[in-house]
């Protein structure tokens, strides 16, 4: 799916799916995520966010990034994957116009 978001526009992210053949799914600018691992990509960034030290370098944000992984609930998981019928249904029903999600 592309989204049109500015990573998903980039040259070497075009030329690679080309290079392999990938083929994209044209995804409408601004449309609802029904993605449940952004949600919880979300949920990661918010508690990075929170932490009174920020990461400073790459390699920081990646080791903040596994220790909040690990300490990620299955539960908040299941709970977002058990969400996806009713954000599709809220795209549904909103007929182009915004959701809660």
């Amino acid at each position: 799916m592309d989204d049109n978001a500015r990573p998903h526009r980039a040259r070497l992210v075009r030329s690679y799916l080309e290079s392999k053949t990938i083929p994209q799914m044209a995804w409408p600018a601004k449309s609802p995520d029904l993605n449940p691992i952004a949600h919880v990509w979300d949920i990661l960034g918010r508690w990075i966010a929170g932490h009174r030290v920020h990461p400073g370098t790459l390699h920081d944000l990646q080791h903040a990034l596994l220790q909040e992984w690990e300490l990620l609930p299955q539960q908040g998981i299941n709970d977002s994957i058990a969400s996806m019928p009713r954000h599709c249904q809220a795209c549904i029903s909103a007929r182009e116009y915004h959701t809660r999600y």
